[in-house]
């Protein structure tokens, strides 16, 4: 072997290492953007949550309707009754794109409601979340 080719070896071995390291890095980026999500959505409500940390371009499917942009997520919780609601998530699993500009989250969710005569409703499901890192190098979520 050439000192060529063992430099190029050993060069592309320190690469990967990094890229390795760079998706560990956005994996936990990605995990504490849900986590400021999810504290946001219970501090503040989970309307105001879900239009803050959607990019401009994102889409929620709710009850079989898309719901696009920023003004379309905000729009869809207007329908919300004055019911008092819940929200809690955590992902379960969360991966990145080897480039870092996209990545996913999926775990379980629970929403309780609880109307005007104090009665609570619990639904639990599973949540699949999609990650776009923004140009200031914020995620925001694109779809949900």
């Amino acid at each position: 072997m050439n000192k060529y080719y063992i430099g190029l070896l050993v060069l592309a071995g320190a690469c990967q290492g990094s890229q390795t390291s760079d998706v560990e890095k956005w994996k936990s980026e990605i995990v504490e953007t849900e986590k400021a999500f999810a504290a946001m959505a219970k501090e503040q409500g989970i309307p105001e949550a879900f239009v803050a940390f959607a990019a401009d371009d994102a889409v929620i499917l709710r009850n079989n309707t898309l719901f696009k942009g920023k003004a379309g997520i905000g729009s869809s919780f207007s329908q919300a009754t004055a019911d008092k609601r819940e929200l809690t998530w955590a992902p379960d699993f969360v991966d990145v794109s080897a480039a870092g500009d996209l990545g996913y989250t999926y775990g379980k969710y629970s929403v309780s409601v609880t109307d005007s005569l104090g009665n609570k409703t619990v639904n639990e499901g599973i949540f699949h979340t999609v990650w776009k890192r923004q140009p200031d190098g914020t995620w925001k979520f694109v779809w949900d």
